[in-house]
């Protein structure tokens, strides 16, 4: 599958009802205790990208955005309102936000990340698909700059430093991301007067793993 590295229009994402969806097996005993595993490391994300549509002039961009896609045949990038950001959604993002690895003195890129700390329990998801000129970083509590000490592939969301971080030392983010998604239909089925009267299309959007 090909990934076209465009962003559904953030304006109509707004609207969006969506979040993270998790898969777990869960098997009851017959003494009324359960075993639950799940086969997936990182949660999948699910959209409604239909109910952003407040007028026709929306639902003709989306339906321009759709056939270009070719339906569920390419990726694109997906602004998830409640989660964009390295840092609360009120905050903008500084260098500091995320503690993404240690330096050990030889590897030099790494992989952008975000934390997840609740009840002691933390949860690492992996951040590929950054916004362009939204990454800061620094190495030991000392902020870098982008192009000057190191490159960011928004692509991959790797980090690439000219020299390798000390060892032990903090290496720490901040910054933009999008959701890699797709259509999760091959069909958008509307009707002018049903859609004057209130009633959105159903256009189900669903992350994509790379």
């Amino acid at each position: 599958m090909a990934f076209h590295d465009v962003r559904f229009p953030a304006n109509l994402s707004f609207g969006a009802i969506g979040g993270p969806e998790r898969r777990t097996e869960i098997v009851s005993l017959a003494s009324g205790f359960e075993q639950r595993n799940t086969p997936w490391t990182h949660a999948r994300r699910r959209f409604d990208a239909g109910m952003g549509l407040r007028s026709l002039d929306d639902l003709s961009a989306v339906i321009a955005f759709f056939e270009a896609r070719a339906g569920q045949l390419h990726g694109f990038r997906w602004k998830d309102w409640t989660d964009y950001k390295s840092c609360l959604p009120s905050l903008a993002p500084v260098f500091s936000d995320q503690v993404i690895a240690k330096g050990d003195g030889v590897t030099r890129s790494f992989q952008l990340t975000k934390a997840y700390v609740s009840g002691g329990a933390t949860y690492h998801r992996p951040i590929c698909k950054t916004v362009l000129n939204s990454v800061r970083a620094g190495i030991g509590g000392a902020e870098l700059f982008i192009g000057i000490n190191y490159q960011v592939d928004h692509q991959t969301g790797i980090i690439t430093f000219d020299e390798a971080p000390e060892t032990g030392a903090d290496v720490m983010a901040g910054y933009e991301f999008d959701v890699p998604v797709r259509f999760d239909t091959d069909r958008i089925a509307v009707s002018v007067a049903s859609f004057q009267a209130g009633q959105v299309p159903d256009i189900p959007v669903v992350e994509v793993r790379l």
